[in-house]
């Protein structure tokens, strides 16, 4: 399955005019078989914390994300290139469909290829106004 990742910032201009990297927040993100229980991922963090310590390994977490409607888009380039399309979806299409953002922006990796061919899934939760 792709990586995803869900981004975050108090003020969403970080994230369309400045681009300011060091104010985001997120989550990264990987679809897990049902058959993944939280104690079979208790048990792997076990396995890997006696072996080292990976830096974030006390993060790694089993949840179910939930976000019903959301407006969603295919961006094709760098992800550094993804702004003005976010701006557009922020500042337009969003709310002239009668829509407000709700959630957090969530991103899906839908192939890995060289820089300018990237395709990312841009997804925002949303809800009508």
């Amino acid at each position: 399955m792709p990586l995803e990742a869900q981004w975050w910032a108090t003020d969403m201009a970080v994230f369309t005019a400045a681009r300011d990297k060091s104010q985001w927040d997120w989550t990264a993100m990987i679809v897990v078989p049902d058959r993944i229980t939280a104690e079979l991922l208790e048990r792997a963090v076990a396995k890997v914390a006696g072996k080292s310590r990976p830096p974030s390994l006390d993060q790694v977490r089993l949840e179910t994300l939930h976000e019903g409607l959301c407006v969603q888009t295919l961006h094709i380039g760098s992800y550094d290139d993804e702004a003005e399309i976010l701006e557009a979806l922020r500042h337009h299409h969003i709310p002239d469909s009668g829509l407000c953002m709700t959630g957090k922006h969530h991103e899906i990796d839908a192939r890995r290829l060289e820089r300018a061919k990237l395709r990312t899934i841009l997804r925002q939760p949303v809800e009508r106004t």
